[in-house]
C-alpha cells in the first residue's frame, strides 16, 4: 500500500487494488512519511473501508482533530459492542460513537457533564443497549481512568440503537419520544402500569420503535385488501374491541401531534401487541 494522503501523524490515506479509498491507522504510521512512499505493513493497526464516500469523508475529518487514543477506544467500544448486541449495525457506528466518547471526555476533563433528560425512557426501551453503554464506561474508565455519568451510558445506547435502525440522530431522539408518548396512551387507556420486563412488553417496544421509523419516513404499512387478510382484520377488530380500541387511541394521538394517519394494517399489529401485554393482567 501507499501512501496518499498523511492525515496525521497515526492515520493516513490510501487505495486498494480497485483504487477505493481506504483509512489505515497505527502508531507513528504517518510520522516522518511523506505522500507515494510505501505503508510498512507491521505499522498497522486498523483499516477502515466506507462503502459511503460521504462516511469516508466525515471520517476523514473526524480523525484530523481527534487524539489517537481516543480512535482506539472507540474502536474497542465498536468491537464489544458488536459482540454483544444481536442486530446488525449501521457503519456510521464508529463514527458517531468516536465523535460523542472523545467530546465527552474532553468536556469530562474541563468538569463540564451534560445530563441525558431521556434517560429513563433509554433504560426503560432499551435496555440491551443501555446495558451495552455502561459497559462501554467501564471499557472507558478502564482504559483511560476517565468515569463518566450514567448518563453518557444512556447517550451510547441511542448511538447503538441509531446504529440498529440506521437513522440519524435526531429521529431516534424522536423516535424515543414517540414510544414514550404512545406507552403514557396506553397506560392510561387502560388504567394501568406494565411490566417493563415482561417479554410482551419488550415486543411492543420493539414494534413501536420501528412503527414510528415507518411513520417518519412515510413508509407505513399499507392495508391488503385481500378477502383472507380482510377476515382476519374484521376478526381481530370483533374478539379484541377493547385492545382495537386502545390501538384507536393512539392513532387519534398520533394524528393530533404528528399529522399522520395510521393505516387498518398498522391498527390491527398495534391490537394483537396490545392484547399480548394484557394477557397476565385479563
Amino acid at each position: 500500500m501507499i501512501i496518499k494522503k498523511i492525515i496525521n501523524n497515526n492515520i493516513v490515506s490510501t487505495n486498494d487494488i480497485n483504487g477505493r479509498e481506504l483509512i489505515v491507522s497505527g502508531k507513528g504510521i504517518g510520522f516522518g512519511k511523506k505522500p507515494g512512499d510505501p505503508i510498512d505493513k507491521a505499522d498497522v493497526r486498523k483499516i477502515y473501508r466506507m462503502t459511503s464516500s460521504d462516511l469516508q469523508r466525515r471520517l476523514i475529518e473526524l480523525l484530523d482533530e481527534m487524539p489517537y487514543e481516543h480512535l482506539k477506544l472507540a474502536d474497542e467500544l465498536v468491537e464489544d459492542i458488536t459482540e454483544h448486541v444481536p442486530h446488525k449495525l449501521n457503519e456510521g457506528l464508529i463514527l458517531t460513537l468516536a465523535d460523542h466518547v472523545s467530546f465527552a471526555i474532553r468536556r469530562k476533563e474541563n468538569g463540564l457533564e451534560f445530563s441525558n433528560t431521556l434517560l429513563d425512557a433509554i433504560m426503560t426501551y432499551y435496555p440491551e443497549e443501555y446495558e451495552e453503554g455502561v459497559r462501554c464506561l467501564g471499557i472507558i474508565k478502564d482504559r483511560l481512568g476517565v468515569e463518566l455519568k450514567l448518563d453518557e451510558a444512556g447517550f451510547i445506547a441511542m448511538h447503538i440503537v441509531n446504529a440498529e435502525l440506521n437513522t440519524k440522530m435526531d429521529e431516534m431522539y424522536e423516535i424515543t419520544e414517540f414510544i414514550e408518548e404512545c406507552v403514557k396512551v396506553v397506560e392510561y387507556y387502560y388504567d394501568r402500569q406494565f411490566d417493563r420486563k415482561s417479554l410482551a412488553f419488550s415486543r411492543f417496544i420493539i414494534h413501536l420503535r420501528y412503527f414510528a421509523q415507518r411513520l417518519f419516513a412515510g413508509a407505513v404499512l399499507e392495508t391488503n385488501n385481500e378477502a383472507g387478510d380482510e377476515t382476519f382484520r374484521r376478526l381481530i377488530k370483533q374478539t379484541c374491541r377493547t385492545h382495537y380500541k386502545c390501538a384507536e387511541c393512539i392513532a387519534e394521538f398520533i394524528k393530533n401531534k404528528y399529522d399522520r394517519d395510521v393505516t387498518e394494517e398498522e391498527l390491527i399489529y398495534l391490537t394483537i401487541h396490545l392484547k399480548r401485554i394484557n394477557l397476565r393482567s385479563d
